[in-house]
């Protein structure tokens, strides 16, 4: 028998797609929107990976019961998160410079730019609490997708200095230097300044994470390393700055700047105190269940550890989370359910005060009513 030419097929789709449409008993295909019909589990591709979630080996999940265990069991799942995550490269000569330097109400704001790696520059601010003796316990500033690091020191889409505290990340940076804190404000990989010519001509609000997320997994890397290893060159870039302290750093960020902040203060033991804000969750209630960016995925993760594991490599040192009770895809009741799991790591430790987390009303956005406090106490 001779195969069906390209004109059989279509005649004979062409048919099947009409019975489709004239049975009542379909749920696709029928004149109504298909929201109005519920969808068979066979269809629903979320549905099955929350099933391969449930079935997920979690292999180093946090089964500890002694603090030595604890420790030992950070030890393997930090090693274990570096290599999924495609591991970091050798270091390589900083090159700091000062662009410029600005004098603002209780700060001064320079510009700076370092390099993290070989032909890969970092651009940000450093904000300097004006009548605070030196060296300042400093906070790396992270801020979420959006116009970048501009849009968390006061800056319009113009350049200039704007007032108020709008959007939903408030100019965390500044509320950070209110608090007493030096401010490092660094733009992540993709965003803002750091972002190719034709995703930059778009708009101030489109970010580069596809295709350079994308890059990354072809590589066998992610955009959670790369940010990441930003934020390590960072500390050692505030180690050559007199005025700040390199014992006391802390690291904190909203939303994609969340995840930065978690993975970062994770991995680098240098980050005394790390405040999520709009982040912390299940990656099953959150990543695999809503629409995300694909600089949040970790291929393979799920074989070792959820998201509340990986916030238990943080402790005993300080971490502070906050959510927003009607935050659409970070949903609140995980994020209550992620934050008990992290609480009974540092309970372990010894050390439950230095988990806190605090549930706002509103949705997706920066608060730090009590975050802010938490972090300038920790890193006093």
């Amino acid at each position: 028998m001779k195969p069906p030419t390209r004109r059989q097929f279509t005649l004979a789709a062409s048919a099947m797609s009409v019975l489709i449409q004239n049975s009542p008993a379909s749920p696709i295909g029928s004149n109504e929107p298909q929201a109005a019909h519920a969808v068979p589990d066979e269809l629903d591709p979320v549905k099955w990976t929350l099933r391969r979630h449930d079935a997920a080996p979690l292999r180093l999940t946090f089964r500890a019961t002694t603090r030595e265990q604890a420790e030992t069991w950070q030890n393997e799942l930090r090693s274990k998160v570096i290599e999924l995550i495609g591991g970091f490269p050798e270091r390589s000569p900083l090159r700091g410079e000062v662009l410029g330097v600005s004098q603002h109400a209780g700060y001064s704001r320079e510009r700076i730019r370092f390099y993290s790696r070989p032909g890969v520059a970092v651009v940000g601010y450093l904000l300097l609490p004006a009548g605070k003796p030196a060296p300042h316990s400093t906070v790396i500033a992270i801020p979420g997708h959006g116009r970048g690091v501009d849009d968390i020191v006061g800056i319009d889409e113009t350049g200039k200095d704007r007032e108020g505290k709008p959007g939903y990340q408030h100019d965390f940076a500044i509320q950070a230097v209110e608090h007493g804190l030096a401010v490092v404000a660094i733009e992540p990989m993709a965003f803002g300044y750091r972002r190719n010519a034709s995703i930059a001509a778009e708009g101030s609000n489109e970010t580069a994470c596809r295709p350079v997320a994308g890059s990354a997994l072809l590589l066998g890397e992610t955009m959670i390393a790369w940010r990441v290893w930003d934020v390590i060159r960072c500390i050692d870039w505030i180690g050559t700055r007199k005025e700040l302290n390199s014992e006391r750093i802390g690291c904190m960020g909203i939303s994609g700047g969340g995840t930065c902040t978690l993975f970062s203060a994770a991995l680098e033991p240098r980050i005394k105190a790390a405040f999520v804000s709009g982040y912390l969750n299940t990656f099953r209630d959150s990543i695999m269940s809503v629409p995300h960016c694909m600089d949040n995925y970790v291929p393979g993760i799920l074989n070792w550890a959820e998201a509340y594991d990986v916030a238990g490599l943080i402790a005993p040192r300080a971490l502070f989370s906050e959510g927003g009770d009607r935050d659409p895809i970070f949903p609140v009741h995980a994020t209550r359910e992620s934050f008990a799991r992290v609480k009974k790591i540092y309970e372990l430790f010894g050390a439950p005060e230095n988990a806190q987390q605090e549930i706002f009303s509103g949705r997706h956005e920066f608060h730090g009513v009590r975050g802010l406090p938490f972090l300038a106490s920790a890193l006093a």
